[in-house]
């Protein structure tokens, strides 16, 4: 990722320069593995906008999941692309998206559309992720598609643009293995 750019002049709440370029960040991971924690924290850190694919998501997606039903491609690509279509805009002055991406396939189309994009997936064991899921209250997502998640999870290969980060910890302690391996950012 390059550092250059121009914008206008200032400071950021991270204390860059405005004129720097700032990253284009994709959070990836399983529900519950902290996408939407660690993104907002992230973006917060950066000093660039923040967007939730959960918020892309058109009713029907919502509602097949809600029933417990795993999406499938079909459903999957009108919203990734709708993903893409945010990270393209935000490409030149940065930004930060919360997004499953579990297969390479669907990294491979969010990079399509912004590749300069640099991805950060959130890892950790089944075990972990299940009960952060049960301790949540309010998300349309149940427990019982967290299996699914994990089937289809195909982890970030060595000619990908990202990084595997442990969850383990507190959210403060995965941001800043996060920023740790953003190239251009460091801790």
């Amino acid at each position: 990722m390059t550092t250059t750019g121009t914008t206008t002049t200032g400071t950021t709440a991270s204390g860059r320069s405005a004129s720097e370029r700032r990253p284009l960040v994709v959070v990836t991971g399983v529900s519950g593995s902290g996408k939407t924690t660690v993104g907002r924290m992230l973006a917060e850190r950066l000093g660039v906008p923040y967007a939730d694919a959960d918020d892309f998501h058109p009713p029907e997606n919502i509602a097949k999941m809600s029933a417990g039903t795993p999406l499938d491609d079909a459903d999957r690509l009108p919203w990734l692309d709708a993903i893409g279509a945010w990270l393209a805009r935000h490409a030149e002055h940065g930004g930060v998206a919360s997004c499953s991406a579990l297969k390479r396939r669907y990294r491979d189309r969010l990079a399509g559309c912004a590749p300069t994009a640099f991805f950060v997936h959130l890892d950790g064991s089944p075990e972990l992720i299940e009960a952060r899921m049960r301790a949540r209250k309010g998300h349309f997502m149940p427990p019982a598609l967290l299996r699914s998640q994990f089937a289809d999870l195909q982890p970030l290969a060595v000619d990908e643009n990202g990084a595997t980060v442990p969850i383990g910890g507190t959210a403060e302690d995965t941001v800043r293995r996060a920023l740790a391996v953003l190239p251009g950012v460091g801790a």
